[in-house]
């Protein structure tokens, strides 16, 4: 992916979305007592369409943006979710992935990296919270409603940035493919 303005426009307005409705909306659903979290997704999504490193600024600071909405510690999402975003995009990278209901594992795993992750960096940075099994239950449910709601989310997010995604790997296969073998450009085999 590469950064013109354009794509650097629509992920800030994407992460001041995705932030505000998560913060507005989306916390006061509840199905079976827990709330679904698209933050996650949206850098899920990112990461699955641009890569690691557009993933990981994305995540950062979509993290910092959450943190200073709810009032937590400052920098504990951004850490959280940078990370997801990076190994989302690395995943992306190494495999190119293009199955159809990818986005449910993707999904998924994207939503157990952010909650496992911020549950133990709480934990580590002592932040009184409820420890009981009920919390586990939460997490569980969260993740499968965010695996169901990737189906949803991931096309939104790919439609959103239709246009401002240009992988350089595929620049790079067009123009090989084009210009043949070093020794032999402009020649038709």
């Amino acid at each position: 992916m590469t950064a013109t303005p354009g794509t650097i426009v629509r992920l800030a307005l994407l992460v001041l979305l995705t932030v505000v409705f998560q913060v507005a909306g989306v916390v006061t659903l509840h199905v079976f007592g827990a709330s679904p979290d698209i933050v996650p997704l949206m850098i899920g999504a990112v990461g699955l369409l641009g890569g690691s490193v557009p993933a990981a600024f994305v995540g950062f600071g979509a993290g910092l943006l959450l943190d200073l909405a709810l009032g937590q510690p400052l920098g504990a999402s951004s850490l959280v979710l940078t990370t997801v975003g990076y190994g989302v995009g690395r995943y992306r990278e190494v495999r190119d992935p293009s199955h159809g209901l990818l986005p449910i594992p993707v999904g998924a795993a994207a939503t157990a990296g952010y909650v496992i992750g911020f549950a133990f960096l709480s934990f580590m940075l002592e932040v009184r919270g409820p420890v009981s099994p009920s919390v586990i239950r939460e997490m569980i449910i969260t993740i499968l409603l965010n695996a169901l709601l990737a189906l949803l989310f991931f096309p939104i997010i790919r439609r959103f940035l239709r246009g401002t995604l240009v992988d350089v790997r595929e620049v790079r296969r067009a123009r090989t493919a084009t210009t043949g073998p070093l020794g032999l450009r402009g020649l038709e085999i």
